[in-house]
């Protein structure tokens, strides 16, 4: 297939999202939803999942919701914003098998403001971070990522920052302790032009950004492999 872009009108909607985000308003206004973000976002999938196989042949681009479309409605119990509607849209692509949060992605969202592209894991669980904390254990799997990390912060690329004060133990004497204070493995951009997203330039775009942290991709790919062993 080919895909055109997202059209404006995608954008309109959660804008009015934005000033009307209560159940009535979107109910009202479902239809406009469906067949401008999530019907869209389907043929993104697709599109966007064809151009990933050149990087990841088993590349999981699901189009449909909970598969590599994110739900519209928010889940209450764990959140602070207690508005019902999420004012962005989240698309991923994943690696392998479970929870797709916890697996290696390529990951999308974007709002009325921003267009937002990440790599990795962006939060991790207390199984993944066991596993991440035994991987990078690994004189050379902490010395892969710390070069990776480099080369994408010269590249203008944002990484994950640390989220822990102190170093954990056994890695007190280790190079480039500063990885295990991580509570996430991942790199992103943002930028503010929404309008990438009105023709099918958002497909090349995303590519190429994908393209550029793809050794991340794979470093992570490889440490969630051994998520089976924390598991048990």
């Amino acid at each position: 297939m080919s895909f055109n872009g997202f059209p404006k009108k995608s954008i309109t909607f959660l804008k009015k999202l934005e000033n009307n985000n209560n159940l009535v308003w979107f109910e009202e206004h479902k239809v406009e939803y469906e067949k401008y973000i999530r019907d869209v976002s389907r043929d993104f999938v697709v599109e966007m999942g064809e151009h990933l196989q050149v990087l990841v042949p088993s590349i999981n681009a699901i189009p449909k919701v909970n598969g590599s479309l994110f739900r519209i409605y928010r889940d209450l119990r764990f959140s602070k914003d207690k508005t019902p509607m999420k004012k962005r849209v989240g698309i991923i692509f994943t690696q392998g098998q479970g929870k797709r949060t916890q697996l290696s992605a390529f990951y999308l969202h974007f709002s009325a403001h921003e267009v937002f592209h990440a790599v990795g894991i962006r939060a991790f669980t207390d199984v993944s971070r066991a596993a991440y904390r035994e991987f990078i254990k690994n004189d050379k799997n902490r010395e892969v990522l710390h070069e990776i990390f480099e080369v994408l912060k010269r590249e203008g690329f944002e990484t994950s920052p640390a989220h822990y004060k102190r170093i954990p133990k056994g890695f007190e004497n280790l190079s480039h302790n500063y990885l295990a204070l991580n509570s996430s493995v991942f790199a992103f951009t943002q930028t503010q032009n929404v309008s990438i997203l009105y023709s099918s330039d958002i497909i090349d775009y995303s590519f190429k950004v994908y393209e550029s942290m793809y050794e991340l991709q794979k470093w992570v790919y490889e440490m969630t492999l051994t998520y089976e062993a924390f598991k048990k």
